[in-house]
């Protein structure tokens, strides 16, 4: 026996042993016929997850020598440290093989964090295979973004969808313009003065601006009433007055929008305007199930004959009113339109009805046509065959001569009255796809007047939606030198 710990003095049965275990000489049991170790496993575990990946150059540290191939005296491999699993990926496990020959150098540890490589000498590459599992300690190298050169953006799908068609993307609509015309307007494009206000009537005052909206059946509505130019920069209210209601609701609903101007020069022209349009609304409201349906029948003749009776009795009460207030009739007066509309989506029969001058057109196929009512007038002397006495009386004789007397008034009958504006009425059925547009005096006559401004607004709503709010009140402010008035539009679009 020895003591604990001394070393042998000579060759004996232990030393045989020792070297059997690890000697180099015998055939390892396992597969692969070259010797192996803990240091060799784990110098080819690094040079795997180090080859190919992220900073995989001069900057890693040189792998670890082979211990046997380091002269000196063979000794007992050292013991490994094993790094601790991460989530991502466990380390590789050692296998089975022949140990290092005794009297081999020790071989230095592995670092236990090595420097992370920096950005700019990564190579932009994805690691894959043994890359993707974790070196060694606690950094795990990450694969960056795949880079996307500029101007190869991946299309979304109606870009793709379009380019695949050939037809390509529809151009978006042309944006709104600040005036037409040759020369801009003189007057300022927003409101300069405020009209004056009375502190025992602030009823009187109206806004600068009336802007309302809506859908119903098969039609989407547009309403605005702006004041014009003139009377902004001049602080006059807007004589224009704008309603919108609906009566009913469903399919019988009716939808009803009224326009009034009052006249230029009479000091409450705004008042005016608004109570006869409240008028109209009021009798409108209490027959609408009466006009519901013979609208969706087309009755256009029990509808002409009712309306120009509702109208008569509304401008009737207009001048009562005047004479009350101690105001001519003439003065307190205002020019009405009006549109009703149905709720029913099958029906696209729409009514047009009023008194005074104004507009009414309908857009179809970017085409304007103007489908005001025509009021016809005599005018000029009797022509022979129209307007003329005939030649002769039933009993067969013949006048020859006029002596020109007038015939004296009778004091049993009233005095006539002045007169008055001609009834207007006008139904017509709207296609899809068509924009009916009804307006005042400020507003028909620049489109009647500015092909610019018809071709403008022609682009502007051929569109296969129709307009917001914002974008409408837009359109109709394109203003146009010599028309300052007070603009008031109504346009309906046909789904």
């Amino acid at each position: 026996m020895r003591q604990q710990g001394g070393r042998p003095t000579g060759p004996g049965p232990e030393d045989d042993w020792w070297g059997q275990l690890y000697d180099d000489a015998p055939d390892d049991t396992g597969p692969a016929p070259a010797a192996d170790s803990l240091d060799d496993r784990f110098a080819s575990a690094a040079g795997a997850v180090n080859a190919g990946g992220p900073g995989a150059d001069a900057t890693q540290p040189s792998p670890a020598p082979d211990p046997r191939d380091a002269p000196g005296t063979p000794v007992l491999p050292t013991q490994r440290r094993t790094p601790p699993p991460t989530p991502e990926a466990a380390p590789p496990t050692p296998s089975s093989g022949t140990g290092a020959p005794a009297g081999s150098p020790p071989a230095p540890e592995p670092p236990s964090d090595p420097p992370r490589p920096d950005a700019a000498t990564a190579a932009p590459t994805t690691p894959s295979g043994p890359t993707a599992a974790p070196a060694y300690g606690a950094w795990t190298p990450v694969a960056p973004e795949p880079f996307t050169p500029a101007g190869d953006e991946p299309e979304d799908e109606a870009a793709a969808a379009a380019r695949a068609s050939g037809l390509g993307p529809l151009p978006p609509p042309l944006p709104s313009r600040a005036y037409v015309g040759t020369r801009p307007p003189t007057y300022d494009a927003e409101p300069t003065a405020l009209p004056a206000a009375d502190p025992d009537d602030l009823d009187a005052l109206v806004p600068d601006t009336v802007l309302d909206g809506a859908r119903y059946g098969a039609c989407t509505l547009r309403a605005v009433s702006v004041r014009g130019d003139s009377a902004r920069y001049r602080g006059e209210p807007r004589r224009d007055a704008l309603l919108t209601a609906r009566f009913g609701a469903g399919e019988r609903a009716l939808v009803l929008v009224a326009l009034a101007t009052g006249v230029r020069t009479a000091p409450g022209a705004h008042l005016a305007a608004a109570e006869v349009c409240r008028w109209i609304g009021a009798a409108v409201g209490r027959s609408h199930e009466r006009l519901t349906a013979d609208i969706r029948a087309a009755r256009r003749a029990d509808l002409k004959a009712g309306l120009h009776r509702l109208t008569d009795r509304g401008l009737g009460k207009l001048r009562a009113a005047a004479t009350e207030q101690g105001l001519d009739p003439d003065d307190y007066a205002a020019t009405l339109r009006c549109l009703l509309l149905s709720g029913d989506p099958e029906c696209r029969t729409r009514v047009f009805f009023g008194v005074g001058p104004g507009g009414l057109f309908r857009l179809r196929d970017r085409e304007w046509q103007d489908i005001e009512p025509e009021v016809t007038e005599v005018k000029g002397e009797p022509v022979l065959g129209f307007g003329s006495p005939p030649h002769e009386t039933p009993d067969g004789d013949r006048l020859t001569m006029d002596l020109g007397i007038p015939t004296p008034p009778s004091p049993y009958e009233p005095a006539p009255e002045p007169p008055r504006e001609p009834f207007r009425f006008r139904t017509s059925v709207a296609r899809p796809g068509d924009v009916l547009l009804m307006c005042g005096t400020g507003f028909a006559e620049p489109l009647r007047g500015e092909p610019g401004l018809r071709a403008h607004l022609a682009d502007r709503w051929s569109g296969p939606e129709p307009p917001g709010l914002t974008a409408y009140l837009t359109d109709t402010q394109v203003r146009v030198k010599g028309y300052a008035d007070d603009r008031t539009a109504v346009a309906v679009w046909e789904a």
